[in-house]
């Protein structure tokens, strides 16, 4: 199997409505449907959902586990640094950033109510070549 593009990000979330507001609100996702416990945002060509965690076992035939942040979700943005200010006056705290990184990106990092790592990426000139 090739897989060709990602149709789906789905996360399991603890509190729907406070992890669909951040995405939200904070984020600035535009939302697109909310059905039993699911919410979906718009993205461009792949789906974005949060599922309560009490239904995964729907889908996947088991409680998913707890623990910490066990992967990030990441956002391309025009402009780091106006998100950044954004964010401020919404009172969202910053793991890091904004900071320039070699690879070409400028990102901010903050966690979402349920303690996944959301990265807001502005693309900007590559400081280090790509090997490989």
């Amino acid at each position: 199997m090739v897989a060709v593009e990602i149709g789906y990000v789905i996360l399991y979330v603890r509190d729907l409505e406070a992890s669909a507001a951040f995405y939200r609100d904070a984020v600035g996702l535009p939302f697109k449907l909310r059905d039993a416990g699911y919410a979906e945002f718009v993205t461009g060509e792949t789906r974005f959902g949060l599922l309560e965690r009490t239904r995964a076992s729907d889908l996947i035939g088991r409680e998913p586990t707890e623990g910490g942040p066990a992967g990030e979700v990441l956002f391309l943005v025009e402009d780091v640094d106006a998100e950044a200010e954004r964010l401020r006056g919404l009172g969202v705290e910053f793991l890091s950033g904004p900071v320039d990184r070699p690879w070409g990106h400028r990102t901010l990092h903050l966690l979402d109510p349920d303690g996944f790592v959301v990265e807001l990426a502005q693309k900007i000139p590559r400081l280090l070549p790509r090997h490989g």
